[in-house]
């Protein structure tokens, strides 16, 4: 996917000029962060709109009605403030690392995303409310999210988790310990990556 092509996307979802403008803004703010700190990959910096916009907006797409949202592990932003642009719904972003928390509180100040908070600790020390839609890109494996993030996940909740490309191997291994109904969609950005969407999630009882 193109830097065009992945603006086209958006914009044939109807995503309004003034939530574009928020995300450019936003890109504009990680490509100056990244001088600072290291944010995103240098060799994606001309690629930020197709690796990282909207590689996170198409996560929000698969939960668009949630009325809640937990993003873990949300380092620079992808894909939590992305979904914070994209929609109204209360985000959570869980990320401990001082200095990245120190940047995605002043986005959200700068883009006055008031529905948006930080939470400075690790998922597992979390006591945030149950959310209804969670998700983490590059975080753990699947079966350490479940195991980390499981009280921060509502009864009926959904996970939405970019896998890369070893989704299915990494799914079959979960399986082994985790109960759930799991599918798996193909990437818009990358057609060997996949993200799994889960529900009804819970630990399997030992035998």
């Amino acid at each position: 996917m193109t830097e065009e092509e992945a603006r086209a996307w958006l914009q044939d979802r109807d995503v309004s000029r003034g939530t574009m403008d928020r995300l450019a803004r936003f890109a504009d703010l990680v490509l100056a962060e990244n001088n600072q700190q290291n944010l995103i990959s240098k060799s994606t910096e001309p690629h930020i709109w197709a690796r990282h916009v909207v590689d996170s907006a198409q996560l929000f797409f698969l939960a668009p009605d949630s009325d809640s949202w937990h993003d873990l592990g949300s380092g620079p932003g992808f894909p939590g403030i992305v979904i914070a642009i994209l929609s109204d719904a209360p985000i959570t972003l869980i990320e401990p690392r001082r200095r990245r928390v120190e940047f995605l509180q002043g986005v959200i100040d700068q883009l006055g995303l008031v529905h948006a908070i930080v939470d400075p600790r690790r998922a597992e020390q979390s006591r945030r409310p149950p959310a209804d839609t969670l998700t983490a890109r590059a975080y753990a494996p699947l079966d350490r999210i479940f195991a980390s993030a499981g009280h921060l996940a509502t009864a009926n909740a959904r996970w939405v988790l970019p896998k890369g490309r070893n989704a299915v191997s990494e799914l079959e291994a979960t399986r082994k310990t985790w109960h759930g109904v799991f599918h798996v969609e193909q990437s818009v950005t990358d057609r060997d990556s996949s993200i799994i969407v889960a529900t009804q999630v819970r630990r399997r009882e030992a035998s």
